[in-house]
């Protein structure tokens, strides 16, 4: 039997989120209808779910109008095209990321995490037998790793390296320059390191313009062979309920070995779900659903930005660059508060729903709450607004941490 740790962050987002008034722990870019997308688009004609498709098991690697559309956005801006075939639908990012290191990772094998982030993509390889050390950010480096570091946790086995660019929790981003001294060192070894990046938050950059020299391209844009890009329909385009994800890479062998293994799985993903990204993506419907999106982020951590600034005396935090999430560090004269506490009996006495850092990231997060941001901005607001009176009566009576 498979040992595993318990998904920690799931587990509290599954026993809290039903029940909360003001979920500002939810990660997705506010959710939309089919009429809110059909709103969206350009094309008023096109009919999302026609009821007339048969609902067989459809293209078991994902629809051609799919898989063309995550082509051509994955094409833009580079003089070498993605094929539509290097890129496999799945259930999801987190069954695409399931499968990749299902597919790749097993006992003797080394890997190297970038820390913090969701916990599937280091508990995951380590329940396959697996090695696993976590390439640590650090708030005074703003959430920016160490190339140094890096290189010096590489071992003999070591076969994958994994990054999360747009971060969650932070909201950082790896920086171009970043990205390419991580290809140099990793296409340096014999045999090369395969580099995993899970970019589900990508592309809502609303603190970093394209214009930027550091702007970070998706690792695929990179021109390294053996780099895997893992997405989905759920964080930036609003289509959670829809379950659609997907792996894509420049190498066809890494896409044809996780197709046969997913044929144990999931054989192929619903076709209505298909035909609703296919739709979101299409260039008709994708630059105003992404412009929403973006202008929401950019509304809403204009508003959080100054709860935290009001707050200063007893919170901070490095602004978050892109993505949909906020770590926060909540602290008495410097010192972190339990943050489990603090969540439970915030919403407990105001309904509003915060993410505890250490129970959802790691022992090295106490005192800090993710806050997802990018929902809808009334909900933000009212939630904020109930913690902002919550603090003022029962701030003091947090325990600190152990």
């Amino acid at each position: 039997m498979v040992k595993i740790e318990p998904f920690a962050l799931e587990i509290w987002m599954d026993k809290f989120e039903k029940d909360c008034k003001y979920n500002i722990a939810e990660t997705c870019c506010a959710s939309i209808s089919l009429d809110k997308l059909q709103e969206l688009s350009e094309d008023k004609t096109t009919t999302i779910l026609p009821s007339s498709k048969i609902l067989n098991y459809g293209a078991i690697r994902g629809s051609e109008s799919l898989r063309g559309n995550l082509s051509r956005l994955y094409s833009a801006k580079t003089g070498n095209p993605l094929p539509a075939e290097n890129i496999l639908i799945t259930p999801g990012a987190i069954a695409a990321n399931h499968l990749f290191l299902y597919s790749f990772v097993g006992p003797g094998d080394h890997v190297i995490c970038h820390y913090p982030t969701y916990q599937q993509l280091y508990s995951i390889p380590e329940s396959l037998g697996a090695e696993v050390d976590l390439w640590k950010a650090k708030s005074e480096k703003n959430w920016i790793p160490d190339i140094e570091e890096l290189k010096s946790l590489i071992k003999p086995n070591t076969k994958l390296i994994i990054i999360n660019n747009p971060n969650n929790p932070t909201g950082a981003v790896l920086p171009k320059t970043l990205l390419q001294n991580l290809i140099d060192v990793a296409s340096t070894r014999s045999p090369p390191i395969t580099i995993l990046s899970d970019e589900v938050y990508r592309p809502v950059f609303h603190s970093i313009s394209p214009m930027d020299a550091e702007f970070p391209p998706s690792i695929l844009s990179m021109g390294y062979r053996n780099a895997v890009s893992t997405g989905s329909m759920s964080k930036a385009y609003s289509l959670a309920g829809i379950r659609t994800g997907w792996i894509a890479s420049r190498n066809p062998d890494i896409i044809e070995t996780c197709a046969q293994a997913r044929d144990y799985t999931t054989i192929s993903v619903s076709q209505l779900d298909e035909q609703v990204a296919a739709f979101a993506l299409s260039p008709s419907t994708i630059h105003a659903l992404l412009s929403r999106n973006i202008q929401l982020a950019k509304t809403n951590l204009s508003i959080l930005a100054k709860f935290v600034d009001r707050h200063d005396d007893i919170c901070s935090w490095v602004s978050p660059k892109a993505g949909t999430t906020a770590f926060v560090r909540f602290h008495r004269e410097g010192n972190a508060i339990d943050s489990a506490e603090f969540c439970k009996r915030l919403l407990d006495k105001t309904g509003v729903l915060f993410a505890p850092g250490k129970e959802s990231f790691g022992d090295d997060f106490e005192g800090y709450v993710r806050i997802g941001y990018v929902c809808e901005t009334e909900v933000l607001k009212g939630g904020l607004d109930k913690t902002k009176v919550w603090l003022r009566k029962e701030f003091d009576d947090i325990p600190l941490a152990a």
